[in-house]
C-alpha cells in the first residue's frame, strides 16, 4: 500500500509539474509572440504616386551636376534638353523629357496642391529650426536668412506611420553642416518639405526628407539626403558632389525616402494615416527561444497524453 500511494504521490506530482511546465511553454511563446513586428499600414493612395516616388531628383528645366553625385533613384527633367554628366545612378536611369518625366512633373504639381491644402498647422515662432524636437503633425516655418543653423529632431513618439509636413513661407535654407534627425518610426514614416519658393541646402549638410520645391533646388558641396528627394516644380535642380537616395536604410529601411504616413482620399483631401506602434524586429536569439519554446510545448503535450 506504501508503494502504491508513493507511487500515486509521485505521478500526481509529475502531472502537476507538467500542467506547470506546459502553462510555462504557454506564457514563454505567447511573449515572444509580442516581440514579432507588426506591419505598419500602407497608404491607399501615397501623395507622391509610385512614378513620382521613383525619382529621386526631378527638375523642370534643368539638373546641372559638378562631378561626382551619387543618386539612389531615377534623374530626371521634364522640360530641359539635357542633364549634366558625372553623376552615379544607382537602381535607377536618367529621364530625360520621357513621359515617365512628364508623367512625374505632373504629379509633382498636384502633390504640391495636396500639401498646399494641409492648412498651415502649428506655426513656429523661430525660423531657425536648430535645438528643436518635433513630434508629427503640420508646421508652418517663417522665411529668414537660415531655418537651421544646428540639428533638429523630428521624433516619432514609436509611431511607425508619423509623418511631417513643414509649410515653408518662402525658401528653404540651412546652414553649413546642418543636421536633421528623423526617431522614433519605421516604414511608414514620412517627411515633407513643401518649400514656396526655392532651397538651398548647405554646404556638408545631412538633411532628411522629399523637398517638393516651387521653383528651384540647390544642393551644395558635400550636401547629402540619404532618404528623401529634391523635387523642383519650375526650376532646376544644381547637385554638387552630393549624395542622395530615395531608399533608405537603418531604422527607417522600407519608408521608401520617407514618403508615407499621409494618405490622399481625393483632390485637397489628405488624412495622417492611422497611429502604428514601432516595434523591434526580433533577434535571432529571440527567434531561436520562440522555436525552441514551440518544441518544448509539443513535448510536453505528447506526455500529458500518454
Amino acid at each position: 500500500m506504501r508503494n502504491i500511494s508513493k507511487k500515486m504521490r509521485y505521478t500526481l506530482g509529475e502531472r502537476i509539474a507538467s500542467k506547470m511546465k506546459s502553462k510555462l511553454f504557454i506564457l514563454f511563446v505567447v511573449a515572444a509572440c509580442a516581440s514579432l513586428p507588426y506591419p505598419s499600414l500602407v497608404s491607399a493612395d501615397p501623395i507622391l504616386g509610385s512614378d513620382l516616388a521613383s525619382f529621386t531628383v526631378l527638375g523642370a528645366t534643368a539638373v546641372t551636376n559638378v562631378p561626382t553625385s551619387n543618386v539612389v533613384g531615377n534623374v530626371g527633367v521634364y522640360a530641359g534638353s539635357s542633364i549634366d554628366g558625372g553623376i552615379n545612378i544607382t537602381a535607377g536611369s536618367l529621364q530625360v523629357t520621357t513621359p515617365l518625366a512628364a508623367t512625374a512633373q505632373g504629379l509633382l504639381t498636384t502633390a504640391i496642391t495636396n500639401l498646399n491644402s494641409m492648412g498651415t498647422g502649428t506655426t513656429l515662432s523661430l525660423a531657425d529650426l536648430t535645438g528643436l524636437t518635433l513630434s508629427p503633425g503640420v508646421y508652418t516655418v517663417h522665411a529668414g536668412s537660415t531655418n537651421l543653423t544646428g540639428a533638429l529632431t523630428l521624433d516619432g513618439g514609436g509611431n511607425a506611420n508619423a509623418a511631417w509636413v513643414f509649410q515653408m513661407d518662402a525658401d528653404l535654407i540651412t546652414s553649413s553642416s546642418s543636421v536633421v534627425n528623423v526617431i522614433n518610426t519605421g516604414a511608414g514614416a514620412g517627411v515633407y518639405w513643401n518649400v514656396r519658393s526655392s532651397a538651398t541646402i548647405g554646404t556638408y549638410s545631412t538633411f532628411l526628407g522629399n523637398i517638393l520645391a516651387l521653383t528651384s533646388i540647390g544642393m551644395n558641396t558635400g550636401a547629402t539626403d540619404h532618404c528623401g528627394r529634391a523635387l523642383a516644380s519650375t526650376g532646376a535642380v544644381t547637385l554638387d558632389q552630393n549624395s542622395l537616395s530615395g531608399v533608405c536604410t537603418g531604422d527607417l529601411a522600407g519608408s521608401y525616402g520617407l514618403s508615407g504616413g499621409l494618405d490622399v482620399i481625393g483632390p485637397g483631401d489628405v488624412h495622417f494615416l492611422p497611429t502604428t506602434v514601432q516595434t523591434q524586429v526580433p533577434e535571432p536569439a529571440t527567434m531561436l527561444l520562440l522555436g525552441l519554446g514551440l518544441v518544448g510545448l509539443a513535448g510536453v503535450r505528447r506526455k500529458l497524453k500518454n
